[in-house]
């Protein structure tokens, strides 16, 4: 499928990074598990719910990362866009919401964090994230990332930081800790949606290829050795380039990426605007009814 049958198992499914990905679900279930009923056991059991939506995260990050989708990403920009969505803005709400509060406060008990409190400035995180998102997708950034294998590691592990970082502002699990306000958190939501728009604008209606990696067949070959071990110039002799995996032309192809990348934002965004306006609006009528019933219960005392 989409050309994957032309390369080796431990090609398409990173057997070393498909065990790491094992490792961290188990320990994962051992932390919300045997652990916090050892050290936490105040703390309510989490529900299968929460456990089914760790274990999709990481399946879905291995997936990127390194897995199937991964190869695919460095053969077509649509797929390429498709990780970056499913790595940054899918992934990162999921494990926020599955990691209980008592992990993170624990992860985060030592003095040491408080130094870098300011970087949790929600002005500071709406920034960094898009700013990092956006600057990663000129052309010339891009195409060296993509072709420098330790770069690579490196601004995708930054990238990742800053997306948690980003999203804690919109499903904080620590609840003792202070956070945004529902209308606040919506307002973010909607802003961060505003600065992903012009890097998507720029890949949907440009007039050309930007990216050398999937346009010329020597940078490409380049790039392909972050999935491939070894020499890979016999890619050129038996494919010519990633034009043989793409039933789009490359220009096609880059557009398709944009507007999946847009596509997949907007619905996630929208998800997570519902969720709070749901959560806001159930908490203000309770509230009301709350006022009601003090206002009914004073009128009666009155009376009396």
């Amino acid at each position: 499928m989409f050309g994957l049958q032309y390369f080796k198992f431990q090609e398409v499914w990173s057997p070393m990074f498909l065990f790491a990905t094992i490792g961290i679900i188990i320990g994962y279930l051992y932390l919300v598990g045997p652990w916090r009923e050892k050290h936490f056991p105040q703390e309510a059991p989490v529900s299968l719910g929460r456990k089914l939506l760790f274990i999709t995260a990481a399946v879905l990050y291995y997936l990127a990362y390194e897995g199937p989708l991964a190869l695919l990403g460095h053969i077509m920009f649509s797929f390429h866009m498709t990780n970056m969505a499913l790595s940054y803005l899918i992934v990162p709400p999921m494990v926020l919401a599955a990691v209980p509060g008592f992990i993170w406060k624990k992860a985060f008990s030592a003095s040491f964090w408080g130094k870098f409190k300011f970087l949790m400035h929600p002005i500071v995180t709406l920034i960094l994230f898009n700013m990092m998102f956006s600057v990663y997708h000129i052309p010339v950034v891009h195409d060296y990332v993509m072709t420098n294998f330790a770069i690579h590691r490196l601004y995708y592990l930054v990238m990742l930081v800053a997306a948690f970082m980003m999203w804690w502002h919109v499903n904080t699990p620590i609840k003792e800790i202070p956070h945004m306000s529902h209308v606040k958190r919506m307002a973010y939501i909607f802003a961060n949606g505003v600065l992903l728009t012009p890097a998507c604008a720029l890949i949907i209606f440009s007039n050309e290829p930007l990216y050398a990696i999937y346009n010329d067949p020597q940078v490409w070959v380049n790039a392909m050795g972050f999935c491939i071990p070894g020499d890979t110039s016999y890619l050129l002799t038996e494919f010519g380039g990633p034009q043989f995996f793409n039933t789009f032309t490359t220009l096609e192809d880059q557009q398709a990426g944009g507007i999946v990348m847009k596509l997949i934002q907007e619905v996630t965004y929208g998800v997570l605007l519902a969720f709070v306006f749901r959560e806001w609006f159930t908490r203000e009528h309770k509230q009301e009814a709350v006022d009601e019933q003090l206002m009914r219960d004073a009128m009666a005392i009155k009376q009396k």
